[in-house]
């Protein structure tokens, strides 16, 4: 599908599915480049927010792969290998095992999650260029409304 010389009445008859397949395949493209630039990978990021009690971790506790696999399920790709990733950290110092086989973020980790953080106003500024937020929020909520109408729960 294209949008040259579409009109807006055509644009409304054409399937949601399929731009938001688009859009979601673009985003994920463009923000994992930016974060190979920086050195790092977009799964690599997740395992240390997810082990950090300063992020997405509730109590900083250490988790198991298949722990860590669960909690990313709504979002890891499959072509994503936590072990390799989880390795690259361990290798790096980010992360520690324990005997139980429990990934733990080392304080080199928070500050490498710290300062990967830092890079997402750049790519959310990059790819939110030429889009208000009045418009942006639009989006959002046609596509919550959709996902509503489809049967899914917006969380």
């Amino acid at each position: 599908m294209t949008t040259q010389q579409v009109s807006d009445a055509e644009l409304a008859g054409q399937p949601a599915a399929y731009w938001t397949g688009v859009a979601y395949e673009a985003l994920i493209a463009y923000t994992r480049a930016q974060q190979a630039e920086k050195g790092y990978t977009q799964p690599q990021f997740w395992l240390l927010r997810n082990l950090s009690v300063n992020d997405v971790s509730p109590d900083g506790e250490g988790m198991t792969l298949l722990e860590l696999r669960r909690a990313m399920a709504s979002y890891i790709r499959p072509e994503d290998d936590l072990a390799a990733e989880a390795e690259a950290l361990l290798r790096r110092g980010w992360l520690a095992r324990d005997a139980e086989g429990k990934l733990w973020l080392t304080t080199e980790g928070e500050q490498a999650r710290v300062d990967m953080a830092r890079n997402a106003p750049a790519i959310r500024s990059a790819l939110h260029e030429g889009i208000d937020d009045a418009d942006y929020v639009t989006t959002v909520k046609v596509l919550q409304r959709l996902i509503r109408n489809a049967g899914g729960t917006v969380g």
